[in-house]
């Protein structure tokens, strides 16, 4: 079951996809990898859909029918 639609899913995937290219783009990457790294979590929850978080405090961004 989806808790993630709408603009927060577009948020996540978009911040998360940024973070990532921070890994591979620029003569700085050494120090921003750990960041890099970090930005799978958000594109994969937008990717994907669903947020574990949000599941275990019972929140979601989708509206309900």
């Amino acid at each position: 079951m989806a808790n993630v639609c709408g603009i927060d899913r577009f948020v996540r995937i978009a911040a998360g996809a940024a973070l990532l290219a921070l890994t591979f783009v620029g003569p700085w990457t050494e120090s921003l990898y750990p960041w890099g790294l970090l930005g799978a979590v958000p594109l994969l929850t937008g990717l994907i859909g669903w947020c574990p978080a949000y599941s275990l405090f019972g929140f979601g961004s989708c509206r309900s029918a």
